[in-house]
């Protein structure tokens, strides 16, 4: 098995999720004052300070403000106001992957419409180092290459709003692929299908590049 990585959150954090959870689900509606906070410290069974810091963290995600003498308010949440890095944190891996398969399939479209034979070499060099790594059973390495494959990628699309996206969610995949998986051997049972994938790209095969993703994501996922 392998080891599960689990990020223990503060008691400040569990307040302020908990309390997100409640504006989410419609307890605590745009602009309505929050309970004071001795009412909070009650409810939540904790401490001023943690109450406090749980306030100002949802403050600076753009949840809530304060207004001094007056009190604390939700803000008019209209869009994700929370930071993506952020937001991305408290995923599930089915939610990251779901997102991945969609992001993937466009940039490769995209990627076999513009890439530069600068970017074909970037994603040979990652793809060679990745099969490599593998046959080594070096995950990590292995796993670095095959997100830097990725990325080229996503550079390669000439799109820089979705190359900076599927970044953002490059660090989630990457830290899953590190917990879910024990060694290497999915990494080389997928190398074919991220061979098939870098020929169509090189071809300008727009369809088989999405193809070939939608195979790739679904294999990597079992």
């Amino acid at each position: 098995m392998s080891i599960q990585r689990i990020k223990r959150k503060s008691l400040a954090e569990e307040v302020a999720s908990n309390l997100q959870k409640q504006i989410s689900l419609g307890r605590y509606t745009a602009n309505q004052k929050l309970p004071i906070e001795p009412e909070l410290m009650k409810y939540f069974g904790v401490g001023r300070s943690t109450v406090r810091e749980a306030i100002r963290i949802l403050v600076n995600s753009g949840f809530l403000r304060v207004q001094q003498g007056v009190g604390t308010f939700v803000e008019d949440c209209k869009g994700i106001k929370e930071p993506l890095p952020q937001r991305l944190k408290r995923a599930n891996l089915e939610e990251i992957d779901e997102v991945r398969q969609l992001l993937e399939m466009k940039i490769a479209e995209k990627a076999a419409l513009n890439r530069s034979e600068e970017d074909i070499e970037k994603m040979k060099s990652f793809l060679a180092k990745r099969i490599k790594a593998a046959h080594a059973n070096l995950l990590e390495e292995c796993v670095e290459a095959d997100i830097q494959f990725h990325i080229a990628i996503a550079e390669a699309s000439k799109n820089a709003v979705l190359a900076d996206l599927y970044k953002s969610f490059a660090i989630q995949i990457q830290s899953s692929f590190l917990d879910i998986f024990p060694d290497t051997e999915a990494f080389k049972e997928a190398q074919d299908l991220h061979e098939k994938l870098l020929k169509s790209i090189i071809d300008q095969d727009t369809k088989m590049a999405w193809n070939w993703v939608a195979k790739i994501t679904g294999h990597i996922s079992q």
